[in-house]
């Protein structure tokens, strides 16, 4: 029966139906920064949404995490209607979380001395984690004593720590340099395999979705951004990402995708040069 316990566990982990949010501006007008959205992930599905900037991505992951209420429109996570916060998921944003006040060790046992497990469990399983990542030996380093990638295997940590049955990911990698973005990306595969939970993962970065995802969502140039297409990635798994790129296939699946992506980035290229103020000899 709809919203009985059987339901729920045979549910998509997000689906969204016509989903709409409408933020009120500084000067008191209002922004569509969603419409008409329809997204569905499924269970231990790996999701990257990518789109130009201003599309709603960072939006639909608020949407999914309850940080946001929807405008108008469902958003369902593991089948119950968002009202909260979303239980049992992490997520992970552009900046650094951890707190830098607090050690490595500190930071990956916090969400579960948070939630009530004992210090001793907490701690263990937290070096377990911290071994995981290739953080073994540096956990009583501080965040100031880290390099940006690994404090962003931190973050992976302490998220995963929590065992989340989602995992939302604003441009995690996107401060990293290149080669450090794809050995955190391989390493981000390796550790998702272990327990599959859903990722819906976002990013400007075209290659880094296709080498990353199961599927890749296309959204429309904002404001009132919407999704435009899906595309499925057909390229085997376990993937190491600095060698799928070399992928006849993968350059294949990157041509047709970038068709679809190339309007919406022209789109939203026009409207910002469009509403740019006037410079130089253009303002005299």
């Amino acid at each position: 029966m709809p919203g009985s316990p059987a339901t729920a566990a045979l549910a998509p982990a997000i689906e969204m139906v016509g989903v709409a949010k409408r933020f009120r501006t500084p000067d008191g007008a209002g922004y569509t920064a969603l419409k008409n959205l329809d997204l569905r992930v499924e269970r231990g599905e790996f999701c990257a949404v990518v789109g130009p900037t201003g599309c709603g991505k960072s939006t639909t992951l608020t949407l999914a995490a309850g940080m946001e209420r929807a405008s108008a429109g469902s958003v369902k996570v593991f089948g119950k209607e968002v009202t909260g916060i979303t239980p049992n998921a992490g997520f992970m944003f552009q900046t650094d979380a951890i707190l830098p006040w607090q050690s490595v060790l500190d930071n990956v046992a916090a969400g579960p001395r948070y939630r009530g497990t004992s210090k001793n469990v907490a701690y263990r399983d937290a070096r377990d984690w911290i071994r995981r990542v290739g953080l073994a030996g540096f956990e009583t380093n501080y965040p100031h004593q880290l390099s940006g990638g690994m404090r962003k295997r931190v973050a992976l940590a302490q998220n995963l720590i929590n065992e989340p049955e989602l995992l939302l990911m604003d441009e995690p990698f996107s401060a990293l340099d290149v080669q450090t973005r794809s050995k955190m990306s391989t390493e981000l595969l390796g550790l998702w395999e272990q327990n599959r939970p859903a990722v819906v993962f976002v990013t400007h970065d075209l290659e880094e979705a296709i080498a990353l995802a199961d599927r890749v969502v296309v959204m429309t140039a904002g404001p009132g951004g919407e999704i435009k297409a899906n595309y499925p990635i057909d390229l085997p798994r376990p993937r190491v990402v600095q060698e799928i790129r070399f992928d006849a296939k993968f350059t294949e699946i990157y041509q047709n995708i970038w068709e679809a992506l190339r309007e919406e980035v022209d789109i939203a290229y026009a409207q910002t040069t469009r509403s740019a103020p006037p410079t130089g000899e253009e303002a005299s």
